[in-house]
């Protein structure tokens, strides 16, 4: 892999120009069919299979389609504590309701005082009107959402107070917004003080921009010929945007240290790409195959996602293989800051390896090797304290809004004039001959379990063949009490007689969704763990090296989660993210946590320990190999961390709910897997374990080798005569 990598670097050197307009043509192209073919987003999640979702689509047969529009739900209540009876508030409220019906793209508007179908509370308080648009949810435009919401701040001054929620009111995500630009310019700044060179630090960042806008606007165009979740563009955004700044960084390090040893140009973009890159493309391929693998759990919304990002990250490895040497050829010397422009036309071929001696991170190699007992230790604990909160995480799928926003205040208003499960109704489909019989016949056994407020007569539909029962819950659609509560409903309706009952409504669907993921994500978390022990066999032929990497890997999911349920769950320091509401996790965010973090863990992983691997295979004895490893890589590893710290930390403060606590758990887990697991834990482990570390059985001797040193490259040109630097990270 090494040799050809190398010759695809020279080849992108030779042929400079016509590369980068091809990656030019690319990204223009992608923006035109971004702009003409793309579709909308979905912002609802569903497994095809399950009982509820299965209910819907027979609801819509059996009682025809209530039309597809969005839908808000516009909430009135009375002032100072009076009714909506009144002359003067019932004029209002009908007054209201005609200018909603009026407003653009609605096609009707309920008026909740309507004597043939009322939508008030008992003590006449609170009601409310359903609004439906002729656009399908997600389709509202920012225009028809301001002129609603002048529609209720209209009918305010009149004394009601009037919220509007509901998928129609609800805001499409965004991407590049302040706290994300925010994000970039940090890792700009990392950059900067990486390379010292501005210029240098532009040029990374604006290969890796190229490559995931690339990436975005690929995804952007699959949606007008498949419906994708709008969760899909942010996600590949974020991490295609954080491993093509990392994936540069690797190549451009090992580029400018080849031409510091003496290197011309060409020779050490070749070098470059056949060293540095064999290590990227092996750290993308993890992270590609830990997304794409997301298909074994069955849930054919997450793997779209799994696929759209994985595909984002496979543009950016080919990015940093072609792209950046064909940018890095047009630099030229001015890869290196002037000061080392001279040193490096005078160093011919004699240069060691730049960054060995002292510094903080080679005495902190020592502190850690020599203290190896108390490191790990203090390592395990700490990690271990922090995970502690996972084992109370929830789940759901059911998102809730911002406090100060008017869903926040008319949810707040339906549960009080309601109650609490009115947010989160339960529907239940009965198919039979005698279908509404038999839901009159269970209307009361129903409203005698627990955690149910109300029981609706039965809606037959127009043969009798079908009949529906809406059941409210006393809990919030959020409340463990309401999960249960449709397990106890389909508990109590799984043996009549004649009639087949199904539980369904968004609540339902909710808990199913949220039930399969977690029952997934054992799954998941084996397969990702026994492919990172197969990849890392193969790459340092050692048993304990590969299982020393993939307990910390446990040990920085549990972190990384922890500290997520600390802060979106409990609310610890929930200012300090901007969060305004707390309860629990999206059900996405550990299934997807997981393979993300996999991925990139495994990229310090073979970065950092590879150097050490080169080090003790070269006849170095066990200390001196991590020692020599560490300070030569770790650099790399600190920038490269940081910078994705910075690009997922800039999705937390102002991120839509889905991606916001996704957002913090990637932020939190590469802190610690790259801080703590591979800078403390690891180091400590090998040292502890001294020259057993690099053992392998015989009996798998004959594994092949994943050569991500560039051996290979040193064999096939034998008369560079440089010394060779052959490691995983550029230096």
């Amino acid at each position: 892999m090494a040799v050809l990598l190398s010759r695809l670097g020279a080849f992108s050197h030779r042929h400079r120009l016509p590369v980068i307009a091809v990656w030019l043509v690319l990204l223009v192209g992608g923006g035109v069919g971004a702009v003409t073919l793309a579709g909308e987003t979905s912002s609802s999640f569903s497994i095809p299979g399950q009982e509820s979702t299965t209910a819907l689509e027979r609801i819509g047969e059996e009682f025809g389609a209530t039309g597809e529009g969005a839908t808000a739900r516009v909430v009135v209540a009375a002032p100072d504590g009076g009714t909506l009876t009144t002359p003067e508030n019932a004029a209002a409220v009908i007054g209201l309701v005609a200018e909603l019906g009026e407003l653009p793209g609605v096609v009707n508007a309920t008026n909740p005082l309507d004597p043939a179908a009322p939508s008030v509370n008992q003590q006449q308080d609170t009601a409310y009107s359903t609004v439906t648009y002729d656009a399908a949810p997600g389709e509202v435009t920012p225009a028809q959402q301001e002129a609603l919401l002048e529609a209720l701040d209209d009918a305010r001054e009149g004394g009601l107070t009037v919220e509007a929620s509901g998928e129609a009111t609800q805001e499409p995500p965004h991407v590049g917004g302040p706290s994300e630009v925010i994000g970039v310019v940090v890792a700009l700044v990392v950059l900067a003080v990486t390379y010292g060179s501005l210029a240098v630090a532009g040029m990374n960042l604006l290969t890796a921009v190229v490559g995931v806008g690339i990436g975005v606007l690929g995804v952007t165009i699959a949606t007008g010929f498949i419906d994708l979740s709008s969760t899909t563009p942010t996600l590949a955004a974020m991490l295609g945007l954080a491993v093509g700044i990392d994936y540069a960084l690797f190549i451009v390090t090992r580029h400018r240290q080849e031409l510091r040893s003496g290197a011309d140009v060409g020779t050490a973009i070749r070098t470059a790409v056949g060293t540095a890159g064999s290590a990227v493309v092996t750290a993308g391929l993890t992270v590609v195959i830990a997304l794409a693998g997301l298909f074994v759990v069955g849930i054919p919304f997450l793997t779209q996602m799994g696929v759209a990002a994985a595909l984002t990250v496979v543009i950016a490895v080919l990015v940093a293989l072609t792209l950046v040497p064909a940018v890095l050829s047009f630099l030229g010397s001015r890869a290196l800051p002037k000061k080392q422009r001279a040193a490096a036309q005078g160093a011919g071929g004699g240069a060691t390896a730049h960054g060995g001696g002292r510094g903080f991170l080679a005495g902190w190699a020592t502190t850690v090797t020599r203290q190896r007992v108390l490191s790990l230790l203090l390592a395990i604990v700490a990690l271990g304290a922090i995970a502690i909160p996972f084992f109370s995480m929830q789940t759901t799928l059911v998102q809730t809004p911002a406090e100060d926003s008017t869903q926040a205040r008319a949810q707040e208003l339906l549960s009080q004039g309601f109650g609490e499960g009115f947010n989160g109704p339960i529907t239940i489909l009965f198919e039979g001959d005698d279908a509404a019989g038999a839901a009159a016949g269970e209307s009361a056994t129903i409203s005698g379990l627990d955690d149910v407020a109300l029981v609706t007569p039965p809606t037959p539909n127009a043969d009798g063949s079908a009949a529906l029962l809406t059941v409210i819950p006393e809990s919030g659609p959020t409340d463990p009490a309401t999960e249960q509560l449709v397990a106890d409903l389909r508990a109590q309706l799984a043996d009549l007689d004649g009639v087949e009952a199904s539980v369904t409504g968004q609540t339902a669907v909710s808990v199913d969704v949220a039930r399969s993921l977690d029952e997934a994500l054992p799954v998941y978390l084996a397969l990702v763990v026994g492919l990172a022990l197969v990849l890392l066999v193969l790459v340092f032929r050692s048993l304990l090296v590969p299982l020393v990497g993939v307990l910390g890997f446990l040990l920085t999911i549990g972190a990384s989660l922890g500290a997520t349920v600390a802060v979106f769950q409990w609310g610890w320091l929930a200012d300090a993210v901007n969060l305004d509401t707390t309860g629990p996790l999206i059900s996405l965010t550990p299934i997807l946590v997981i393979g993300i973090l996999f991925g990139l863990a495994m990229d310090y992983q073979i970065f950092l320990v590879s150097r050490m691997h080169e080090a003790h295979s070269h006849g170095a004895s066990a200390m001196d190999s991590i020692r020599t490893g560490f300070r030569q890589a770790a650099p790399v590893v600190v920038a490269a961390a940081l910078i994705m710290f910075s690009v997922f930390a800039g999705f937390v403060p102002a991120g839509e709910a889905t991606i916001k606590s996704i957002a913090f758990a990637l932020a939190t887990g590469i802190l610690f897997d790259a801080f703590v697991v591979r800078m403390v834990l690891v180091p400590a482990a090998l040292a502890l374990l001294g020259d057993r570390a690099w053992w392998l059985p015989r009996w798998l001797r004959w594994l092949p080798t994943l050569d991500v040193e560039g051996a290979a490259l040193e064999k096939a040109e034998p008369a560079h005569g440089r010394h060779r630097q052959p490691v995983g990270t550029p230096r």
